[in-house]
C-alpha cells in the first residue's frame, strides 16, 4: 500500500484539488498538504512537514534563497506487526542558488530536522490515564 504524502510551498505548492492549505509561517501563500488522513499517512507527513519548515529555515539562516519546496515523504509498514520498515523523503527544489549551496542546505536539514530525529532515535509512546 502507498502510504506517501507530499507538502509544498512557494512556486512549487499543489494546485490539485484534493490538496489542503495551511499558513505557514515562512511562506505569504501557506503549504499546501496532499496526504489521506491515517495514522501511517499523518507519521510521514510529520516528518515531511519538518523537512519542508526546517529547508525554509536553514536556508534563511544560509543565505539561500527558496521560491518554492516541495517534500514527499514515504514508508511501508510490516503487515504481521505493522512496525513501520522506515521512512524515505525527497526534495525538490526552486531556487536560484547554485548547487553546492543547495547540497549544504539539504546535508544541514537532514542532521537538524527535529521530528526525522525523533524518529531515528525512536521514543516511547503510551497512553496515558484511564
Amino acid at each position: 500500500m502507498d502510504f506517501s504524502v507530499t507538502v509544498a510551498a512557494g512556486s512549487l505548492r499543489s494546485s490539485s484539488g484534493q490538496a489542503v492549505a495551511f499558513p505557514h509561517r515562512w511562506t505569504p501563500d501557506g503549504v499546501t498538504v496532499d496526504a489521506e488522513f491515517t495514522g501511517a499517512h499523518l507519521l510521514h507527513l510529520a516528518a515531511a512537514g519538518c523537512v519542508l519548515n526546517d529547508l525554509y529555515r536553514e536556508a534563511q539562516t544560509l543565505g539561500v534563497h527558496l521560491d518554492g519546496v516541495r517534500v514527499t515523504a514515504a514508508g511501508g509498514f510490516d503487515p504481521g506487526t505493522w512496525s513501520s520498515t522506515g521512512i524515505t523523503y525527497r526534495v525538490d527544489l526552486d531556487t536560484p542558488a547554485p548547487a553546492e549551496d543547495r547540497e549544504r542546505l539539504l546535508r544541514r536539514v537532514d542532521e537538524v530536522a527535529e521530528i526525522p530525529r525523533a524518529i531515528r532515535a525512536g521514543a516511547a509512546v503510551e497512553r496515558a490515564g484511564a
